[in-house]
């Protein structure tokens, strides 16, 4: 029985762009995994302190050597890996707020790149435990980041996480980009037009061929 991780970051509520896709997907990967379990976490709703030198000392401390004090700063670090580690696959909504990701997912990263969790010690260095896990990201946009666009060098979102993922040991990475979303702000385009063609794109993921 397979787990699939599906996170949210938008502060956007129902007018969301990647939280309406995230939803398409984790509805299509129920669909192919019978039996399988989705494990939700809305980053826009839960509360994630921005770290300081007493978190970073007991992040650094050896597990064994923790103290209790030094646990508790880490508990909710420790749940948000531990979700990382029990599920299989894992679909993220990342929107980009200014050239970067949303606030409450970059808090959730700096809590979850942790010594003894997601990183392992060895005598090359740190290496990422979260390797045979697959991602897909859903990143939205309010503008047009496509490789015949003047702002494609800005989308700095997709290598940053490629980066980081390949660093906590994820090696399947899949990316779905739903740029342009200004065009629904402005009323330019309908949502439901919007989002059609991106809708298309996560169910192609699950036909037999892509999603063996």
């Amino acid at each position: 029985m397979r787990t699939l991780l599906h996170i949210d970051s938008s502060p956007m509520g129902e007018a969301s762009i990647s939280r309406r896709l995230t939803h398409e997907f984790a509805r299509n990967w129920l669909r192919t995994q019978p039996g399988g379990e989705v494990h939700y976490r809305d980053l826009a709703r839960t509360p994630i302190p921005v770290l300081d030198a007493a978190w970073s000392a007991a992040n650094f401390t050896p597990k064994a050597l923790r103290s209790a004090q030094q646990n508790d700063l880490l508990a909710l670090s420790s749940l948000f890996t531990s979700e990382l580690l029990e599920a299989d696959d894992y679909v993220i909504g990342v929107p980009m707020h200014n050239w970067g990701p949303s606030a409450s997912f970059k808090l959730w990263v700096d809590q979850i790149v942790r010594q003894e969790e997601t990183l392992t010690a060895t005598p090359a260095g740190p290496r990422g435990t979260l390797s045979g896990k697959r991602a897909t990201f859903v990143i939205a946009a309010g503008a047009s980041y496509g490789p015949d666009q003047t702002s494609a060098s800005r989308n700095f979102v997709e290598p940053w996480l490629r980066t980081l993922f390949a660093y906590l040991g994820v090696a399947d990475m899949r990316f779905l980009v739903a740029d342009g979303a200004v065009n629904v702000l402005n009323g330019t385009i309908g949502q439901a037009d919007f989002l059609a063609p991106h809708i298309a794109c996560v169910r192609a993921l699950f036909a037999p061929e892509a999603y063996a």
